[in-house]
């Protein structure tokens, strides 16, 4: 039995079968996104879902949704389902559903009386098309299959409506259809490996609702372009392929290609596998240069989330090559940030104060988990380079004070990860010495000396272990507190007494000035205060401000976003803050950390992990369906438990 897998009672329950969603991406930044039902709930939902970079950054919906009918003896059965006024669901295909498993590709059972349909989807790894095979498991009588494309030619970031805009005409093509309703987009060609009838039939289907988006206070209703159907006849044992992309193919190819994508497939089979597997949908290629998504289905190339969740995305399941790819295609931001100059690839948010340190950080994991020796060949140039810009005040938003330690001004711009604003204001306006940024310099630091000293540079070396000193000493008068934990931020006066999990990045570092007895009172605060099953709490309840329930219209969700809410990749500094307390008596309660995220695999995105959770019971899933930076985390600790026990 799959171990991703829901029985037929699950499926036909709307309340439950809902929630759950499906991802498919490939390494352009194109993916396929729905229910497991095929109902779409978000209007980020879509069948094929493509960049297309003539009209702008954003993602794009072509094929919104292709619904199929069953026709034996003259009577249609639509499998399809959509969502329209007062929450009427049409024409709830939902209850033929037998089961819906994900092993190598997702897959449901249909059962119409006696016909038994199986459907399976695959995204293709390297061109912008969905592929969709249907095989007739069983039927006593003539059965005809019909396919009904719904279109929408539209932003991500927007719904359509009928308009007279729209062209109609569409050429035919080998097997199939190609058209495209609005100038500027690339032509849509629908195909598929048998002959079949298109059937002219232009209608649009007005009043479709996404329910995600009216839980979320957005714009929710949009009407689709239906140009027709395909319908054609199928036999017992017989497989169908229909395609949908943005280039002609020749239908002749189609089952050939999709047996190789079904075979280059991992199959999800158990917590790591699926993780493995979520790990790859964040790979983007473009002009040539390696990416890291932040997450699906809104976010791009971030450069804090790429270096944060780099490491575990490709060293933790021994993917080095990517790794190192990714970090040429890093290191040419890095160069060019460093000499004033626009960034010549594309990753965001790259002025931000911590990033720099987060890279080195980055190359530290590759010294960990590959080779010290390796890291400081092809790094060590780059770790002193950004070791020197830092200390010379390079950065516009670093100081380097007389006393070892980064300043940082956070009150207009967001500085941090706790990036949230309201009203063009930090939610959270982390300001002045911030915690983890020291953190990370003092790290910088040491490890750049280390990696001085490798290659014969005593000297050098030393002048950075005693700038690390000063650092050091200067961090513990400034963060740690009577109370055994690590204030938030000390701002010309300002002392944030907040219980955050920032602190954790201190505790868990290669390189931390805090010594065991004083990890430990962090972990153990931690452990009371921010710890949940689902990840570490960004604020403590006991903390003035707390707001755990991320829901609400957007000013209220983002007020909430780090005042409580839950962040699985924290879990990784925690985990490896126990690790350095506690040893190898830390591996049970790690273990039991885990159950709590293996779980969520069957609840929001399947086979993945979402953004964040709320901070309070039931601790439901929210934000973003695959983040980046979550799953590389577990992935991460993994790995790391693995090296630390060595099997």
């Amino acid at each position: 039995m799959s171990y991703l897998r829901f029985d037929k009672p699950l499926m036909t329950n709307l309340q439950e079968s809902l929630p759950k969603e499906i991802l498919r991406t490939n390494k352009s930044g194109a993916y396929s996104c729905s229910s497991i039902v095929d109902c779409n709930t978000r209007k980020y939902h879509g069948l094929l879902v493509v960049p297309v970079p003539e009209i702008d950054d954003d993602n794009h919906v072509l094929l919104s949704s292709l619904d199929e009918t069953v026709i034996q003896h003259g009577a249609q059965f639509n499998l399809g389902l959509h969502r329209y006024a007062g929450g009427t669901y049409s024409p709830n295909g939902h209850k033929y559903i037998r089961e819906f498993e994900w092993e190598k590709l997702p897959t449901t059972i249909y059962r119409v009386g006696g016909v038994i349909l199986k459907k399976e989807r695959v995204f293709q790894h390297f061109e912008n098309r969905i592929l969709i095979r249907y095989t007739l498991l069983d039927a006593h009588s003539v059965t005809t299959l019909r396919l009904r494309p719904f279109l929408a030619f539209r932003s991500v970031k927007k719904c359509t409506h009928e308009n007279g805009m729209a062209n109609r005409e569409y050429k035919v093509v080998d097997n199939g259809i190609s058209t495209c309703m609005y100038a500027g987009y690339p032509e849509l060609f629908m195909q598929l490996n048998k002959k079949n009838d298109f059937i002219y039939d232009p209608n649009w289907y007005r009043g479709i609702e996404y329910q995600k988006e009216m839980e979320l206070g957005y714009e929710f209703k949009e009407d689709l372009y239906v140009p027709g159907y395909f319908e054609f006849d199928i036999k017992k044992g017989e497989s169908v392929v229909f395609s949908a992309g943005v280039s002609e193919l020749k239908t002749n190819q189609l089952k050939k290609l999709f047996d190789h994508e079904y075979e280059v497939h991992v199959p999800r089979e158990n917590f790591q596998s699926c993780l493995i597997n979520a790990a790859h949908q964040f790979h983007y290629e473009k002009d040539g240069e390696n990416y890291i998504i932040a997450g699906y289905p809104w976010f791009k190339c971030r450069a804090r989330d790429m270096f944060i969740a780099l490491p575990g995305l490709t060293l933790s399941i021994d993917e080095v090559d990517y790794f190192e790819r990714t970090m040429q295609t890093a290191e040419k931001a890095i160069n060019d940030f460093i000499a004033g100059r626009p960034l010549s690839v594309n990753i965001s948010e790259f002025e931000k104060p911590d990033i720099l340190l987060w890279a080195i950080w980055c190359i530290q994991q590759y010294a960990r988990l590959v080779s010290q020796e390796e890291a400081t060949r092809k790094y060590a140039a780059l770790v002193e380079k950004i070791v020197n810009f830092i200390k010379a005040d390079g950065h516009p938003n670093l100081q380097l004070h007389e006393n070892g330690l980064l300043y940082t001004n956070g009150r207009e711009t967001p500085a941090t990860w706790m990036n949230s604003e309201v009203n063009g204001y930090p939610c959270v306006p982390r300001s002045g010495y911030v915690v983890e940024i020291n953190a990370l310099w003092y790290n910088a630091l040491m490890f750049c000396a280390d990696m001085l000293i490798s290659q014969g540079r005593g000297g050098d070396a030393s002048a950075l272990t005693q700038l690390a000193d000063k650092t050091g000493v200067s961090f513990k008068e400034t963060f740690l507190n009577q109370h055994g934990y690590l204030l938030d931020y000390v701002d010309d006066g300002y002392i944030s007494w907040s219980v955050r999990p920032n602190m954790l990045i201190a505790s868990s570092l290669e390189y931390s000035p805090l010594t065991t007895p004083e990890k430990k009172k962090i972990f153990d605060i931690c452990t009371k205060e921010l710890l949940t099953p689902k990840g570490i709490r960004s604020l403590s309840p006991k903390s003035g401000g707390y707001n755990p329930m991320y829901e609400g219209g957007q000013q209220q969700r983002d007020a909430a976003y780090h005042q409580g809410t839950v962040w699985p990749w924290l879990s990784g500094f925690y985990l490896e803050t126990c690790l350095k307390v506690y040893k190898h008596s830390a591996l049970s309660w790690i273990d039991r950390h885990f159950v709590g995220l293996e779980e969520e695999l069957f609840y929001h995105c399947i086979g993945t992990l979402p953004e964040l959770f709320d901070g309070n019971p039931p601790f439901h899933g929210r934000g973003a369906l695959s983040f980046a930076m979550n799953v590389a985390a577990v992935l991460r600790v993994n790995k790391v438990l693995a090296k630390f026990y060595n099997y």
